[in-house]
């Protein structure tokens, strides 16, 4: 590495936009179908009580990053409370999950673009959506913070309106629109068509969608006053998110029976065709396409500085440090938008191997950089009933998994995957001293 450091060119309203971009991608748009097929309208005690553990770590995070801004987060606060090890294994499975995501983004991306332009194959697609998003990654970070500032301000202007038009239809302001008050919440099977275990099923898919806000205290570090940034960043992305993320489900469970065709495919679309809005299908497609976009800018972004700082503890190649004078880390960017391409290559050559393992061996692993956090929190601040709470709602969520026969291959190969992260960290452990924190 040089002995420049990363610029602090972000701004306090680019810092939430980011976070807000990473977060509200493919797992609310199109994953929430999932969780309103497997828990009807219970989706929403779903969505509250994953939102209730995100608010717990969130509070954490930001408390520890508020007391120690630097590149890495929540990697470098594993690694002061337990260890080198603690920080690689966080540091590597947040890395991993943000570039498989960027892979996951740019495929349905893709998708939705062929879709529109048949004449272009889904990998031209894929290379010119890497390519713009590698450049806006590369230019100063104060450009990127405005670029997606701007992308992420579209996407949630999109998320306004849609709920700003459903709550009109619910109560019924729009004429000609159906409005079916309650009748799809307990008249399709009752609220909670399959018990508890719908229930559960869909607290675990609202999980995975909320990944992504730790990009907040992430980006802090970049930021001219990063205290009062990540404090009011945190606090910012929680109540946004929450209003986004419980808002849209009830718009959807309420004007939509939950088991109607299309939920599971695009709830959103289901929603504007049901209320009768004229080319609603590609209304919905151009939010999702402008949603998956600002994710991939925001993932990339993320994963690229998560990298720099496992370099910086020693945790990877020392190459991929470098910095150019503007205070961007080519290295590392170029090297997770590379993984990120070559995952979608693997994606396209074999679609039925491959990826899905990429994609289950990052499966649980928001979980596990949650537990790290809460625990972090617990040894560097002492008894806390939040670190308690979050750690005993964790591990219920893993056990669930473990015993659901559709969740368990996740538990499994990520459980793999981090042993081999473990191993890892052992081995040099014996071989090299500690880096100095930085």
């Amino acid at each position: 590495m040089t002995g420049r450091v990363l610029a602090a060119g972000l701004r306090q309203r680019h810092l939430a936009m980011i976070a807000l971009g990473g977060a509200i991608g493919a797992g609310l748009f199109v994953g929430s179908g999932v969780g309103i097929a497997a828990a009807g309208p219970g989706i929403l005690v779903s969505y509250a009580l994953a939102g209730i553990l995100t608010w717990l770590v969130m509070r954490m995070l930001g408390e520890m990053s508020a007391a120690r801004p630097v590149t890495g987060s929540f990697a470098e606060h594993a690694r002061r409370a337990f260890g080198p090890w603690a920080g690689l294994l966080a540091g590597w499975m947040y890395w991993a999950l943000l570039v498989v995501s960027v892979a996951a983004e740019a495929i349905a991306a893709a998708r939705i673009m062929t879709g529109w332009v048949p004449g272009l194959p889904a990998w031209a697609w894929v290379a010119l959506f890497m390519a713009v998003f590698t450049a806006s990654n590369l230019v100063g970070v104060r450009h990127f913070g405005e670029l997606e500032f701007w992308f992420a301000g579209l996407k949630i202007a999109a998320i306004c309106g849609f709920l700003a038009l459903g709550a009109a239809v619910v109560a019924g302001l729009v004429p000609g629109a159906p409005s079916p008050g309650a009748a799809y919440l307990t008249g399709e099977g009752g609220f909670l068509p399959h018990g508890w275990h719908g229930v559960a099923v869909g607290v675990v898919a609202a999980v995975f969608a909320f990944g992504g806000l730790e990009t907040v205290t992430i980006a802090a570090a970049e930021c001219g006053d990063p205290v009062r940034a990540v404090r009011a960043g945190v606090r910012a992305v929680l109540w946004r998110v929450s209003v986004f993320y419980l808002g849209s489900v009830a718009v959807i469970v309420t004007l939509v029976p939950w088991h109607a065709p299309g939920v599971v495919e695009g709830p959103y679309a289901a929603v504007m065709e049901r209320i009768g809005v004229a080319g609603a299908a590609d209304l919905m497609r151009a939010v999702v396409l402008v949603a998956l976009l600002s994710a991939m800018n925001a993932n990339i972004y993320g994963s690229s500085r998560m990298l720099y700082a496992l370099v910086g503890r020693g945790d990877a190649p020392r190459v991929l440090g470098r910095l150019r004078r503007t205070g961007v880390p080519y290295a590392a960017v170029l090297a997770s938008a590379a993984f990120g391409f070559v995952s979608v290559v693997l994606s396209l050559v074999w679609p039925h191997h491959v990826f899905p393992f990429l994609l289950n061996s990052i499966g649980a692993a928001i979980l596990l950089v949650w537990a790290l956090i809460a625990a972090s929190h617990l040894r560097l601040h002492g008894p806390s009933p939040r670190a308690v709470a979050a750690l005993a709602s964790i591990g219920g969520v893993l056990v669930f998994m473990l015993g659901d026969s559709a969740s368990r291959i996740q538990i499994l190969t990520t459980g793999a995957w981090a042993a081999v992260l473990l191993c890892w960290a052992w081995l040099r452990s014996g071989r090299r001293p500690e880096p100095a924190a930085g």
